[in-house]
């Protein structure tokens, strides 16, 4: 177990996260704290499986402890992502951006699928040039919207509540002609 979390630890952020289930849990643990057979039956994915990323998120900060609770004779370690906890990640690099890109692509197509039908949608592509007024004004409703559903997000199926999905890329764009080489 220690060389796994030596591995994690030696992994961008950025790459650690570039797996569709590891995804599924951080946005389960933004919202509750959780053990590891708690996200196994919300994902339906084996209690080793769940343990096995949830070990590894741990060994890179992305997941913290949130405690621990007695059952069945034993003791379950609960986690939780601290979403709002300033990631600096000196480690990433290009092609960790580019694996947490097709991450994030591959999970929005999954979610794509839960879509409800008859509600109401937004879906936007753009690759624009604007004004950097216009930019700054962007990139803080973003972020603004990111808090606010990082900060309200419940557990699972609480009532009252919403399944939803908020999916955010935005970035200034390098104009060089070296550039346009299909990296992320």
């Amino acid at each position: 177990m220690a060389d796994k979390q030596a591995e994690a630890r030696s992994v961008s952020s950025m790459r650690a996260t570039a797996h569709p289930v590891r995804l599924q849990i951080l946005s389960l643990l933004t919202g509750a704290d959780m053990s590891a057979a708690e996200i196994a039956r919300e994902l339906d994915i084996t209690h080793a499986n769940a343990s096995y990323h949830l070990r590894f998120l741990a060994g890179t900060g992305l997941v913290v402890e949130a405690g621990e609770e007695k059952i069945r004779g034993g003791v379950a370690k609960r986690y939780r992502h601290p979403w709002d906890a300033e990631l600096k990640d000196p480690k990433a690099t290009a092609e960790d951006r580019g694996l947490y890109v097709r991450a994030m692509a591959e999970e929005l197509v999954r979610r794509a699928t839960l879509r409800k039908s008859r509600t109401p949608t937004r879906l936007t592509d753009a690759e624009l040039w604007v004004t950097p007024e216009t930019w700054k004004q962007v990139q803080s409703l973003v972020e603004e919207a990111s808090q606010l559903v990082h900060a309200e997000a419940k557990p699972p199926r609480t009532p009252g509540t919403l399944h939803v999905n908020m999916t955010a890329a935005t970035f200034e764009m390098d104009d060089s002609p070296t550039s346009h080489t299909g990296d992320a």
